[in-house]
């Protein structure tokens, strides 16, 4: 079973750790087709793309080992998902999210790994917005966005964290 924690209590695990060992966190912005994915740096303070997995029931298994693969070979601690907080009604993006976490755990190739949840509004807006002058192929268009939204998400949570240990 994968393990929620609160947003500051899952930066502060990780700040317990060793230096040496600290792991880094893995944004993702969850769509029904695609999930775009960026990675903090050592330091958990910039995030970056990554790429983008092509999401399907059938392909379930195939994403769950892909993660695995990441959490050894990028030293992943935890995820960040961005998750649509909007208190005036059920957003069908929620539920996107929580299924794709529940049908993760099915696998039970991801025991134990930490994740949250960060407000992804309008990241994939502002990063169409940017784009649009560009006049890029929907194809390529679609991919930027997925990977740039799921950098927004996991930047607005490192800046907040970050701040908020300063803080303290």
């Amino acid at each position: 079973m994968m393990k929620y924690l609160k947003p500051v209590n899952l930066f502060q695990d990780l700040m317990k750790s060793n230096p040496l060992e600290r792991g880094r966190l893995l944004g993702l912005d969850v769509g029904d087709k695609y999930v775009g994915l960026a990675v903090s740096d050592t330091n958990n303070k910039i995030a970056s793309p990554l790429s983008v997995l092509v999401r399907k029931k059938s392909n379930i298994d195939l994403m769950a080992g892909d993660f695995q693969s990441m959490i050894s070979g990028l030293s992943l601690s935890g995820f960040v998902f961005g998750y649509p907080f909007d208190r005036r009604r059920s957003s069908p993006d929620a539920v996107q999210v929580k299924l794709l976490i529940d049908d993760l755990c099915k696998t039970g190739k991801l025991q134990g790994v930490r994740y949250t949840f960060w407000d992804e509004c309008f990241t994939s807006k502002n990063v169409e917005l940017l784009l649009k002058p560009l006049d890029l192929h929907a194809v390529l268009s679609k991919a930027i966005v997925d990977k740039f939204a799921a950098v927004g998400i996991l930047q607005g949570y490192l800046d907040y964290v970050n701040r908020n240990l300063k803080l303290k």
